[in-house]
């Protein structure tokens, strides 16, 4: 496909899908907050705990690229 091998379009497709997973994941943090009427301050509440596991992930994948493991 495109002259890449199946590695390549891995190494492509999988951080980006995740990117793409997360932004949809905050969009969906954000109608909650609007339909729950959570105010600015619900809003970063919610936006700061329900994110927390993404702020983890891109923290570790950070980490990782640093110390040069893998």
């Amino acid at each position: 496909m495109f002259g890449l091998t199946p590695q390549q379009i891995e190494d492509i497709g999988a951080p980006l899908s995740m990117a793409v997973l997360m932004i949809y994941m905050v969009f969906i943090i954000l109608n909650l907050a609007k339909e729950s009427k959570a105010g600015k301050f619900g809003t970063f509440i919610l936006l700061f705990v329900l994110s927390f596991g993404m702020i983890g992930f891109i923290a570790k994948s950070i980490i990782v690229k640093i110390l040069g493991i893998e």
